[in-house]
């Protein structure tokens, strides 16, 4: 993928589909959003089709696999928990990157990342399937710096670190500390030779003072934050505003 700096910015469109799951009418088109984040200069597309489709439905994401198909600068993600459905996506579509997440199927949100090594031994089978189909694997992780290493002799090609801890922590006292071990777990998991994506509860707010911090982010995936900003926006200024973020963290000579 290429980006004119060194994050890429990834949409996830769920809040879209489920705003237009409230009726019966296809609006607004979760196609149409697509299409417009990537105008304005998005690098990638990421969806969550969970079990209950409640969100984001299989035709979903058939259809974002199609249009992507006219961007060929962009990526695809698909992420979600490989033991529920994940894997039919990944095995149908063969996406450039599929996330993997061990949220449960009624689950409201991810809370939380992959336990390593105590998930290893049914992670591996997964993340060499995926791998063998030619997909890159991303596991969703908390920020705990050993166990980055064990995320990479699983096999995984990056770690996704949870961000929402520092969201929380954001403009609190709290922030220096929290932030800290995400750049402690950056730098463990480049160590051990695997990329970083980012992503949860990131915003216009947050967004560049995470990425001035911690090093090498190579995705950002944003979804609520970045959907909910379009309502008042639009989806090309709020697109180009959270790309702004993201150049502003590395404006003379920032991380890399």
């Amino acid at each position: 993928m290429t980006s004119p700096s060194p994050t890429a910015l990834s949409v996830n469109l769920n809040k879209v589909a489920l705003v237009r799951n409230t009726r019966h009418l296809g609006i607004p088109s979760v196609e149409r959003a697509a299409t417009l984040c990537l105008q304005a200069g998005a690098n990638g597309i990421t969806v969550h089709p969970r079990p209950d489709a409640r969100h984001v439905r299989a035709e979903d994401v058939r259809a974002l696999h199609r249009l992507l198909q006219s961007w060929p600068d962009a990526e695809f993600n698909i992420e979600g928990n490989p033991f529920h459905n994940l894997m039919d996506f990944v095995r149908e579509l063969r996406p450039h990157q599929c996330t993997f997440v061990p949220d449960a199927e009624g689950q409201f949100t991810s809370d939380h990342g992959w336990n390593l090594p105590a998930d290893g031994d049914r992670l591996a089978p997964v993340i060499a399937q995926a791998r063998a189909l030619g997909v890159r694997v991303s596991l969703f992780m908390d920020p705990v710096p050993h166990a980055m290493a064990a995320a990479r002799a699983l096999g995984a090609d990056r770690v996704e670190l949870y961000t929402e801890s520092y969201a929380q922590a954001w403009g609190t006292p709290r922030q220096e500390q929290v932030l800290r071990g995400f750049v402690e777990s950056a730098q463990a998991a480049r160590a051990a030779g695997l990329e970083v994506n980012a992503g949860h509860d990131l915003n216009r707010d947050n967004l560049s003072d995470f990425l001035r911090a911690v090093p090498a982010v190579r995705e950002v995936s944003i979804g609520h934050a970045l959907i909910s900003d379009a309502l008042e926006l639009g989806y090309a200024a709020t697109v180009k505003a959270y790309r702004a973020c993201i150049d502003r963290a590395f404006a003379g000579g920032g991380r890399s």
